[in-house]
């Protein structure tokens, strides 16, 4: 990708900064990073003209990147009780197949139509480690340097979440043949984690952190020494809570749920990030907002997979946090993945403008305010129109009626709750523009490389 601009001035007619839409901006650019920021300015000759309201891009803080080479393959039903269970079988199949060329294909591709989301970061949950017998490739991190690759090669930044997997449920029973391409016992994750540690420490877009596939997955010895060897600042995540399930087999092992477990044994604070959390009784739920940590939900999945309804409304009266993931991206948008979290709570209350708080009763507001600050949180960056911040942001297309025609406080509730095709034109990452009037230098090959390994992989 391109080397980052050394300096470079913008200017916006509308831009959203974060105490609010300020009109005539001029923000200068330097090494990456918001230099200086000012509204109600004259815009210079040498300035950037940004044609149309300028948004922070967001963090996608749950993605498995593989998974993307099946989205719409699992719509078929071959099970009367269809669940995530069953959904788990077939993508158990695909993951047979994969190799690390393949996986930095698909990986591209999705990272492409991420940042034409306006995602500019992805916390990748990486936890397909090994060939498809379970061998150890002769660099430990090879699969995770497939995904370096194709963050590079797309220009996305990468939070880099490379997950301990050693068994197969709770009670430490002994993974099954598919999951050999997971697994690692404490030793050789810490070995991996410093491998992926060394490869990402020279980009100013990339970061690591700490991750535990799931309580079922993992001991407590494993959490406990894993926590203690690594960067105490770093963020860390884990699945938990999605199925019922799981909660079910959690009581059954130890007496307790999911995250009451989580909390008692090993105890939460703002580094955690709760991926999913969907079935909380009252104390998890406070237990998580009163830590500070980020519940990390994804809304399109958790539907696709008919994970429940995570208690937005609740969580919310408790002051919790949250931020957004697109996690087996059966969608790719910022749009789809709000407007779905919003509308689950209208559906389950069956009311209406579910999500606000008592300062901003625009619920498209809300809803991407939570989402930028959650999301930085947990891929541990720092995105917004604010000093400082890296300088990723996007622009939405001004040529639209519902952007042209609307004021700038209406902006955020016509594009999340009225658009249905991407209005986002262009997307600067670290001051470099990857998305230029909707395309990506690399789009069409990479187009032509991931349809062949859908052929291959789903097909052959």
């Amino acid at each position: 990708m391109t080397q980052n601009i050394c300096q470079q001035a913008y200017f916006a007619k509308r831009a959203l900064l974060s105490n609010g839409w300020e009109h005539n901006v001029r923000f200068i650019v330097k090494s990456g990073h918001i230099h200086s920021i000012v509204a109600d300015s004259d815009q210079q000759s040498s300035d950037i003209f940004l044609s149309g309201p300028v948004l922070p891009t967001l963090a996608n803080l749950h993605s498995h990147a593989f998974q993307r080479v099946m989205a719409g393959a699992a719509e078929v039903s071959l099970n009367p009780n269809d669940s995530f269970w069953s959904w788990r079988d077939l993508m158990y199949k695909i993951v047979r197949r994969l190799t690390p060329y393949e996986v930095k294909v698909i990986a591209t591709q999705l990272y492409i139509d991420m940042l034409k989301a306006g995602y500019s970061q992805v916390g990748e949950f990486h936890y397909l480690h090994h060939d498809a017998n379970g061998n150890r490739y002769q660099h430990p991190a090879e699969m995770a340097m497939q995904l370096l690759q194709a963050a590079d090669d797309s220009g996305i930044g990468l939070t880099l979440l490379p997950a301990l997997y050693s068994y197969a449920g709770f009670g430490q029973q002994a993974p099954n043949a598919v999951q050999e391409r997971f697994i690692h016992s404490s030793d050789t994750y810490l070995s991996l984690h410093q491998s992926c540690e060394q490869a990402i420490s020279n980009d100013i877009r990339h970061q690591i952190g700490i991750c535990f596939h799931s309580l079922r997955a993992v001991n407590k010895e494993q959490i406990e020494v894993v926590l203690a060897s690594l960067d105490s600042r770093l963020p860390i995540h884990i699945h938990i809570s999605e199925q019922q399930k799981e909660v079910q087999d959690c009581l059954n092992w130890s007496g307790l749920r999911p995250v009451q477990w989580l909390h008692n044994e090993i105890g939460l604070n703002k580094r955690w990030c709760l991926v999913h959390a969907t079935h909380l009784d009252q104390s998890e739920l406070k237990a998580i907002a009163s830590s500070h940590a980020i519940a990390g939900l994804c809304p399109t999945t958790e539907a696709n997979l008919g994970d429940g309804i995570f208690p937005a409304v609740e969580y919310e009266n408790e002051k919790g946090r949250w931020g957004i993931g697109s996690d087996s991206h059966v969608s790719l948008s910022v749009v789809e993945e709000l407007r779905t979290l919003e509308y689950s709570q209208r559906l389950r209350d069956q009311q209406r403008n579910r999500l606000h708080q008592p300062a901003q009763s625009h619920i498209g507001d809300h809803l991407y305010q939570q989402a930028l600050f959650g999301g930085n949180q947990a891929c541990d960056v720092s995105l917004g129109l604010s000093v400082g911040c890296r300088a990723d942001f996007m622009v939405l297309d001004n040529q639209h009626p519902f952007i042209a025609a609307s004021e700038s406080k209406d902006i955020l509730n016509r594009w999340l709750f009225a658009s249905n095709e991407n209005l986002i034109k262009d997307v600067f990452v670290a001051g470099n523009q990857v998305i230029n009037d909707y395309h990506h230098k690399c789009e069409e090959n990479s187009r032509e490389e991931f349809t062949q390994v859908i052929k291959k992989v789903i097909y052959a």
